[in-house]
C-alpha cells in the first residue's frame, strides 16, 4: 500500500486551520455587532434622557411664567378689593348723611304738622301773595268801609238839601266824566276777518265782466272788496273768485250771499272757498 494510498484512506482534516479563521471571523464580527446594538441602545436612552430633561425644564419654565402670572393676577384682585372697600366706604357715608337729613325734614314737616290752626290764618294775612289774594283782601276792606260811610251817609241824609249833597253829586258827575273820557281814550278792537267768495254763473255764456260789477255792487258798513279772478270749472264755464275783508261786528258771510245771490240773471250760486281770521 502506498502512501498516498493510506493518506487518501486516512481521516485527516488540512483545512481546519480556515475553518478556524472563518470561525473566529464569525465571532469577532458577532461581538462586534453586538457592541454595534449596545452602543445604538445606549444612544437611544441617553437620548430619552435628554428629552425628558428638556421636558422637564419646560415645566418648571412654564410653572414659574404661571406663578408670576398668578401673582399677577392676585395684586390686581387685591386691588380692585381695595377700590371696592374704599367706594363701599364713601357709599355708606353717603347713605348715613341722606338718613340724617331725612330725619331732620321728618322732624320739621311733624312740628309743622303740631301748630295750632289759629296760627294759619295770621300768617296768610301778613304774607303777601302774588297770585292776588292779600291785595283782595286789602282792598276789599275799604270797599266794606265806603259801604257803611255810604250807609252812614244815608243815615244822616238831609231831607232839606244841603251843600254837601250838592258837593257829592258834583263829584260823582266828575268821576264819571273822567271815567267815561279813559274809556273814549282806549283804542277799541275791531275783529276782522277774510273771506274768499266762489260766484257760480247759469252757463258758459254768462257776462262775467258784468257778474263781478253786480257783486261789487253789494256796498255794507264793515265791507271791502279785493281782488278777484276767474277760475276754470268745466266745459268752458268760469266761476268768479273774489276776496272780500268784513269787520265781524257788521258783516257775516249769510248777508254777502244773500245779496249777491238776489242778481238772479248772473249768479247761479255763491260759496265760501275760505274763512280766515285776521
Amino acid at each position: 500500500m502506498s502512501s498516498v494510498d493510506f493518506l487518501a484512506q486516512e481521516k485527516i482534516w488540512f483545512e481546519k486551520p480556515r475553518y478556524d479563521e472563518a470561525e473566529r471571523r464569525f465571532y469577532e464580527r458577532m461581538n462586534g455587532s453586538s457592541q454595534n446594538i449596545q452602543d445604538v441602545g445606549a444612544n437611544a436612552i441617553l437620548q430619552d434622557i435628554a428629552r425628558a430633561r428638556e421636558n422637564i425644564q419646560k415645566s418648571l419654565a412654564g410653572n414659574s411664567s404661571s406663578s408670576n402670572s398668578g401673582a399677577g393676577d392676585q395684586g390686581e384682585i387685591i386691588s380692585r378689593i381695595k377700590s371696592l372697600e374704599l367706594e363701599n366706604q364713601s357709599l355708606h357715608k353717603v347713605v348715613d348723611n341722606l338718613r340724617a337729613a331725612l330725619s331732620k325734614l321728618e322732624c320739621r314737616v311733624a312740628v309743622l304738622e303740631k301748630r295750632p290752626a289759629s296760627v294759619t290764618p295770621a300768617l296768610a294775612a301778613s304774607v303777601p301773595f302774588t297770585n292776588g289774594t292779600a291785595v283782595q283782601q286789602k282792598a276789599s276792606a275799604p270797599v266794606k268801609q265806603e259801604e257803611e260811610d255810604d250807609d252812614d251817609d244815608d243815615d244822616d241824609i238831609d231831607l232839606f238839601g244841603s251843600d254837601e249833597d250838592e258837593e257829592a253829586e258834583k263829584l260823582k258827575e266828575q268821576r264819571l266824566k273822567e271815567y267815561a273820557e279813559k274809556k273814549a281814550k282806549k283804542p277799541a278792537i275791531i275783529a276782522k276777518s277774510s273771506i274768499l267768495l266762489d260766484v257760480k254763473p247759469w252757463d258758459d255764456e254768462t257776462d262775467m265782466a258784468k257778474l263781478e260789477e253786480c257783486v261789487r255792487s253789494v256796498q255794507a258798513d264793515g265791507l271791502l272788496w279785493g281782488t278777484s279772478k276767474l277760475v276754470p270749472v268745466g266745459y268752458g264755464i268760469k266761476k268768479l273768485q273774489i276776496a272780500c275783508v268784513v269787520e265781524d261786528d257788521k258783516v257775516g258771510t249769510d248777508l254777502l250771499e244773500e245779496e249777491i245771490t238776489k242778481f238772479e240773471d248772473y249768479v247761479q250760486s255763491v260759496d265760501v272757498a275760505a274763512f280766515n281770521k285776521i
